[in-house]
């Protein structure tokens, strides 16, 4: 008899993608693309005067997703059974408790995040389980022609109309012992507000191992929030402009140019856009730059005259800048062949290469970086990060991944100390960013994730080796946030889908929204069903605006609050 024979990482991977199809990232490029926070973007000494005065009540992590129970009452009616096509089947679930007439209100079309709440799983030979899990996955379904798509795989049965809201979609893993097939249905059963849809599911899988996964869904339509408009608290639109290379997903702004890079986006390659931003409202595409073999590029930074990239391929990649609206190669750096995020703190250069560590780099010559020092929070260990990190006051924050959130002392790097660390109570939760400053003489770091119900966590950490949780931001369950940027008392945050957050942060432990802006719209040509769709970054370099990017928009300008 042959065995499947698969790595641990892949293992671990078909846990959490065949109960469900997909997991988050919907098909999406991977997680996390972004290059950090600006030089100056840590506040004041003091940036939180009162209301708050420094005291704190230690709060539970709930987690990024907080189980409120089953999302809808309807239910599989066989479970037991292993029967595959039961798993296409409408008539295989108890529809008895739904709701027709609040279906019939459903459009045949719209983009969809659904996170999943697995209740039962049933494999040959193996007891039955009931324990609760989590999943996602991404719907895209279109009235044009385009194909439909659920998580990476096509739709192959779809009834959205009549009181009906059925769909099944096929995917196909391939292994060295042939292809693994999981099939999902979702049978849509309530409407209990606008834009939402609750129902329950079944995943079967072709492999006995996996055999099949049943469990209820809420759906999201990826529409504004209701009663959303474009903005809030006096942002407006001053200007967009796209570019025609693969998918904007990070920016830096300087010389009066917003050097915007993109990953690859099929059948586009990714690479290096530069617009001329004098006139903030008709941004001027001046140039687009990709190089032979190295195209998918998540972060960029500049100091001086250098231009500074984060290459999936070749690392950190070096640009000359003298001539702003025409950036020349200059160089690749010394170090890894994979580095994800950059950041520049005075004379250091922080590039961060997941699995391997943050190489620290001497940038007062800024077209001649030397490295100084590795980084790494787990030493002899396996680190699944680290992803992004923030310098402020002498320490590193390393948003390190799977690996937890970890703070170093960086003072002398030929004596770098391990502080502490935070680490979140869910098995998948993702450390992906982070900003940090002084508010009533506490340190404060604002720290948040990616993947469905990642939020912004108020993080106590002027005791390292005591890190405690004193506050939190939500916005929909089902999307992902990316970015922050902290500006004295204010929060930007990147969402996603949900565009660009401001939060008034002056009592850390009470976030409070004061204005937003839109970016993602559902109908945009080339937008994807995946959760990593809509503002990936923003960047405020004092000029009166905010600059986003867009993953189909491109470059957006805002002003500034």
């Amino acid at each position: 008899m042959k065995t499947l024979s698969l790595s641990p990482g892949a293992w671990r991977s078909l846990c959490v993608l065949l109960p469900a199809l997909l997991s988050a990232c919907g098909g999406s490029s991977a997680p996390g693309v972004d290059a950090g926070p600006q030089p100056d973007d840590a506040g004041t000494p003091d940036a939180g005067p009162p209301p708050w005065d420094g005291t704190a009540t230690a709060l539970e992590d709930l987690g990024d997703w907080v189980d409120t129970g089953r999302y809808d009452a309807c239910q599989f009616i066989n479970p037991e059974s292993l029967d595959p096509l039961l798993c296409e089947s409408l008539t295989a679930f108890d529809s008895s408790s739904c709701s027709a007439q609040e279906l019939s209100g459903v459009e045949g079309r719209g983009i969809y995040q659904v996170n999943l709440r697995g209740e039962m799983r049933v494999r040959a030979n193996r007891p039955t389980t009931t324990t609760v899990s989590r999943s996602a996955i991404s719907i895209g379904l279109h009235d044009d022609g385009t194909p439909d798509a659920l998580g990476s795989g096509p739709v192959i049965a779809r009834v959205t109309e009549g009181g009906t809201f059925f769909l099944t979609g096929r995917r196909a893993l391939a292994t060295p012992e042939g292809d693994i097939i999981t099939t999902a249905s979702f049978a849509g059963c309530h409407v209990p507000s606008p834009g939402v849809i609750t129902g329950c599911y079944v995943s079967c899988s072709s492999d006995a191992r996996f055999g099949k996964t049943l469990g209820t869904f809420v759906a999201h339509r990826m529409t504004w929030a209701a009663g959303e408009g474009e903005s809030s608290g006096g942002l407006s639109l001053m200007s967009e402009a796209a570019t025609s290379v693969g998918r904007p997903a990070d920016l830096f702004v300087a010389k009066e140019h917003a050097y915007v890079v993109s990953l690859d986006g099929p059948p586009r390659v990714g690479g290096l856009s530069v617009f001329d931003v004098r006139d903030r409202r008709n941004p001027v595409l001046k140039k687009t730059v990709s190089l032979a073999g190295d195209t998918s590029w998540n972060g960029v930074w500049a100091r001086g005259d250098a231009l500074y990239i984060a290459s999936n391929s070749s690392g950190l990649v070096i640009f000359d800048i003298s001539d702003p609206a025409n950036p020349v190669f200059v160089r690749r750096a010394e170090g890894p062949h994979t580095v994800h995020t950059v950041l520049v703190d005075a004379d250091r250069l922080y590039a961060n290469a997941p699995g391997t560590g943050t190489y620290v780099y001497d940038v007062s010559k800024p077209l001649e970086p030397t490295l100084l020092q590795i980084v790494t929070p787990t030493p002899g260990g396996f680190s699944s990060g680290p992803h992004d990190v923030f310098a402020y006051q002498g320490r590193l924050y390393i948003s390190n991944a799977e690996s937890g959130f970890s703070i170093m002392d960086i003072t002398d790097l030929n004596d770098v100390r391990h502080l502490g660390d935070y680490f979140r109570p869910d098995a998948i939760s993702y450390a992906h960013h982070s900003a940090v400053g002084t508010f009533a003489g506490r340190t404060i770091a604002f720290e948040g994730g990616e993947f469905n119900g990642s939020h912004v966590r108020v993080l106590d950490v002027t005791d390292p080796a005591n890190i405690v949780l004193i506050g939190t931001h939500r916005m929909r369950p089902v999307v992902s946030m990316h970015n922050l940027l902290l500006r004295g008392q204010l929060l930007y945050v990147a969402w996603y889908h949900e565009g660009l957050r401001v939060l008034d942060v002056s009592n850390p432990t009470q976030p409070r929204q004061v204005a937003h802006f839109n970016t993602f719209r559902e109908t945009d040509p080339g937008r994807s069903h995946g959760v990593f769709e809509g503002n990936y970054g923003v960047r405020i370099p004092g000029d009166g605006y905010v600059y986003l990017v867009d993953s189909v928009r491109g470059l957006v300008i805002v002003n500034e609050l």
